[in-house]
């Protein structure tokens, strides 16, 4: 008994390196990212913008991601392609660089699709990989894998605020060292994978073809979809125009509202951490119904805050709703056995793309009514969690062999 004992340390060692080194690269992925959010008041100044170009950005950069995710992680359930993180990494280098020398609108819109490009690979090959390497505890690690991207989207308007706002725009050039990090990172990772699973000797048997979903399991897969409508609609109107919304109604600089948006992404990252685990422990569903349907007065609330208490609302906003991706991810992967990184491209994907829509509407709406109006328009999104009550307390797939593996 002692040696397999002894084998097994290593191995756990080993998988919890590997996703802690996803969490970590998910932290510089998301950073990268969240620097065109950040800089929005930089572009708007320095091509004459409006709301709805604004919108347009955001629209353009997480169309890319979510019509290439569930298309990429469908052909790598299938294919594994071991460097591929690599590649997704380089492409957001590339897409920062562009965005650093624009000299153009046109160019702005470039760097974003590049950048949208890279999340499209990284998000679902990373997600298969945190999976693989939990060791049976999924929605731990799928938390541990997120959070470190909600810390990097915390993390990007405090660094936008230190040295790009005061520099411009041309000072993103300095982030390509974090995206070399992360390459460096990843392709450490690619061999992990290749070596375990894509040359392992199992790995053609994990490949087979999927069992087809039930009934059940796609009705249940629709609820989930309308629950990430509601969450990512919602946050499209904190990571595009909450700045905005700060430095119009209450008079506050723009290196205080980015310090506003820090503690709103602060709190989201807790809640990432905090709900895939608690999914372990008290159910899925249950977690996504407390984190969604339970944020609404807390969303009803905030157009009518004063400064104090829209910093505490949002606190509150962001850690509750947060708590919810990790389950619905977790849950989603158990309802479809064999489809690990075509559900996470789906999930991840569907959040940028109704991410990318509500910012394009939200901005227009911003346009015409007011910034103000965007935040008393989408205060009852929240509401649609009530369709929580229709999912499977536990999904009847979840017993099946290929989703423990894959």
């Amino acid at each position: 008994m002692s040696a397999p004992a002894t084998v097994a340390v290593p191995q756990e060692r080993t998988r919890n390196l590997v996703l802690g080194a996803i969490s970590f690269s998910h932290l510089l992925n998301d950073l990268l990212q969240s620097l065109i959010v950040s800089i929005y008041p930089l572009l708007k100044g320095a091509f004459a913008l409006n709301f709805r170009q604004i919108g347009l950005i955001t629209l353009c950069y997480q169309v890319c991601a979510s019509v290439l995710q569930p298309l990429i992680g469908s052909y790598t359930d299938r294919h594994p392609q071991s460097h591929a993180l690599s590649f997704g990494m380089a492409c957001t280098l590339a897409g920062l660089l562009t965005l650093a020398w624009a000299p153009g609108y046109a160019l702005v819109l470039v760097g974003a699709a590049l950048v949208g490009t890279g999340s499209a690979v990284f998000h679902p090959e990373a997600s298969r990989i945190a999976r693989l390497s939990s060791g049976g505890r999924h929605g731990l690690a799928q938390s541990v894998f997120q959070v470190g991207g909600t810390s990097g989207s915390a993390l990007g308007p405090l660094l936008a605020a230190w040295i790009v706002l005061p520099r411009g725009k041309s000072s993103l050039a300095w982030f390509a060292l974090a995206a070399l990090l992360a390459i460096a990172v990843l392709w450490n990772v690619g061999g992990w994978y290749r070596q375990h699973h894509v040359n392992a000797p199992t790995a053609s048997r994990a490949r087979r073809q999927p069992p087809p979903a039930t009934a059940a399991g796609r009705r249940a897969m629709g609820i989930l979809l309308l629950l990430i409508f509601s969450k990512f609609f919602y946050l499209a109107s904190i990571g595009s125009y909450y700045t905005f919304y700060l430095i119009e109604r209450f008079g506050v600089s723009i290196g205080s509202a980015q310090v506003h948006l820090f503690v709103f992404l602060a709190a989201s990252a807790l809640g990432t951490l905090l709900g895939g685990p608690l999914g372990d422990r008290i159910g899925r569903k249950q977690v996504i119904w407390i984190s969604i349907l339970g944020v609404t007065p807390f969303t009803l609330a905030l157009p009518y805050a004063n400064l104090e208490w829209t910093g505490v609302l949002s606190f509150i906003i962001g850690f509750t709703l947060a708590s919810a991706f990790s389950a619905i991810v977790t849950l989603g992967q158990e309802l479809m056995p064999g489809r690990v990184g075509m559900v996470s491209g789906l999930f991840f994907g569907f959040a940028f793309g109704v991410g990318g829509i509500g910012a394009a509407v939200l901005g227009v709406v911003a346009d015409r009514a007011g910034v103000e109006s965007v935040y008393r328009i989408c205060a009852c999104l929240p509401l649609l969690g009530v369709v929580a009550a229709f999912l499977p307390a536990a999904p009847p797939q979840a017993a099946a062999p290929p989703a423990a593996t894959r």
